[in-house]
């Protein structure tokens, strides 16, 4: 489940406002007495009203000083900051929360200095840089010791990022203080936030129950008082919890009730989850029109707010959409894109939560491609579940080879797809019984590079193309498609290559019956020559017994 969580920074609503100056704000001289003070900006502002409150924190903004108002000017540039982070404007948000840090620094007021570094920590939060968020909340916690409400946000906020690393009893300690600090300070709306956290945790338990139990909490009190975001965020992982419940009509209610808050809000944040949500239920129930439109518009909003987290599990939903369609190109490059950008996230990898997502998506990666490979030759019953048993062996072999798990996860990858180029081969030369002609053989000999051809633009966490290509090639020359020889030839496919050969002499053909064991050893030893020692040696010892073992 994605962390669906805005880090408490005070300003927690968002919305589409009136455009400023991209440039940061400059202190000058105030022009005439503003209209808004910080109050009546805050109340529009928590409502939900943030164009109003944007246009209010902007008037303080220009009618301020650094030196004269510096408490009214630095709390202006830091919620106004909080608002244009949640519209997609990443830049400004951090040029108006760095100037609110500088001036407070400047005016030696260390809890205006901590709040601007909490918003700061939030921002890297959002856009994946997990460390430098961590360090920026510890060095906020360290300068707001004083200010019980501060205080709370920033243990509140080191508890979200604790959740996210799997450290749930950590994430408690961090929730409990921060509740105390929200009590000593009389801070409701802290304890709204907690409360929903709580929720979060306890459904990544699958704990139900007692996530239904905080989320209502939580959405009870923002409720009371109108804090609209964190009741949409309730409702919305509420939904993804009934989801996981299937229980997709409760789901789809609670997912567009928070959509519509979220739409009202105008938070592109936001509604990139919701629409994410939305997608999810309508692709579990069948309904891929609906889904595939929600899911795109998830990614493409994430996309343009900055939210790489958010980016990562909506490509992630689509590419299992596709998948379920059966569009196998599109799933592909989808779960590599979803590869990436998770592995941006997970660069460190303490990171629990997202080591376990990428683990998840190879494991799809490899289901993706397997199902690929099968349908390619289930048309042809004399090689069915030839690309399953060459991916069998050649794992053999490389383990045989001393080979780690990484190189052997490329290897049955790329015997799964080492044939895709046949389908290009024309039904009746694939299948001749006889001997091929000259012109027929030189047809079969451009399947390995029409499977390669046929990958073009697709791109894997794994380099499988070489195995695709390079499969009929042999380490004393002669092979195809490129004539290598020696070590020009990549390992992989020579492995590849090995099993390959063994499986077609041990199963029936359209041209000939199978040979025994015995008979396909004798052929093998004959054209030993075509790889190198060591691999037809690993072979040797691994391949035959299996067969035999599964009484091939």
């Amino acid at each position: 489940m994605i962390w669906r969580m805005r880090f408490s920074m005070a300003a927690k609503s968002s919305g589409v406002s009136a455009r400023g100056s991209s440039n940061p704000p400059r202190a000058h001289a105030p022009i005439r007495p503003p209209s808004a003070t910080l109050e009546s900006a805050r109340a529009l502002d928590q409502a939900g009203r943030s164009s109003e409150a944007a246009s209010a924190y902007r008037e303080l903004i220009d009618a301020t000083t650094a030196t004269d108002s510096a408490p009214v000017y630095i709390e202006a540039l830091r919620r106004l900051a909080v608002i244009r982070l949640h519209e997609g404007e990443l830049r400004l948000a951090i040029e108006l929360c760095q100037t609110s840090l500088n001036v407070a620094t400047a005016a030696n007021d260390p809890s205006r200095a901590a709040e601007a570094l909490n918003v700061l920590a939030g921002i890297s939060f959002e856009t994946g840089d997990m460390d430098r968020a961590r360090a920026l909340f510890l060095q906020a916690k360290e300068l707001g010791r004083d200010a019980p409400g501060l205080w709370g946000r920033i243990e509140q906020n080191l508890g979200i990022l604790a959740s996210i690393h799997g450290d749930w009893t950590a994430a408690e300690a961090h929730y409990l203080r921060s509740l105390q600090a929200f009590e000593t300070a009389g801070d409701e709306r802290g304890a709204a936030m907690v409360f929903h956290n709580l929720g979060m945790i306890s459904a990544d338990r699958e704990a139900w129950a007692d996530a239904d139990w905080y989320y209502d909490q939580s959405y009870a009190l923002a409720s009371r008082l109108g804090e609209r975001q964190l009741q949409g965020l309730c409702r919305l992982n509420q939904a993804e919890a009934s989801v996981a419940q299937a229980r997709p009509v409760e789901a789809l209610r609670l997912a567009e009730e928070a959509l519509r808050v979220f739409e009202a809000m105008g938070s592109a944040i936001d509604k990139a989850d919701g629409y994410r949500v939305i997608g999810k239920i309508y692709r579990t129930t069948g309904r891929t029109m609906l889904a595939e439109s929600r899911l795109t518009a998830s990614v493409d909003l994430a996309r343009r707010t900055g939210a790489v987290l958010g980016e990562a599990e909506a490509t992630r939903e689509l590419a299992l959409l596709y998948r379920a369609m059966g569009r196998n190109r599109e799933t592909l490059e989808l779960l590599n894109q979803a590869h990436t950008l998770f592995g941006r996230l997970g660069a460190r990898r303490e990171i629990v939560d997202v080591d376990a997502k990428v683990h998840d998506l190879e494991d799809t990666f490899l289901a993706v491609i397997q199902e690929w490979g099968q349908s390619i030759e289930s048309a042809d019953s004399y090689t069915f579940g030839h690309c399953d048993r060459v991916a069998n062996y050649g794992v053999a072999v490389a383990a045989a080879l001393g080979l780690d798990a990484a190189a052997q996860k490329i290897i049955r990858l790329g015997a799964y797809l080492h044939d895709l180029g046949k389908v290009k081969v024309p039904h009746e030369i694939l299948n001749k019984p006889g001997r091929l002609t000259d012109e027929e053989f030189a047809v079969i000999k451009r399947h390995p590079g029409w499977g390669v051809e046929m990958l073009e633009g697709i791109e894997f966490p794994w380099d499988i193309k070489p195995i695709i290509r390079s499969h009929h090639e042999r380490a004393g020359g002669g092979g195809y498609p490129d004539g290598l020889s020696g070590e020009q030839i990549p390992l992989h496919a020579e492995i590849i290559c090995v099993v390959d050969v063994w499986d077609a002499l041990t199963t029936t053909r359209s041209y000939r019956p199978a040979m025994t064991d015995q008979q396909a050893l004798a052929e093998m030893v004959k054209s030993r020559g075509w790889w190198r020692p060591d691999i037809y040696r690993a072979f040797e010892h691994t391949v035959p017994a299996i067969t035999r073992a599964n009484g091939a």
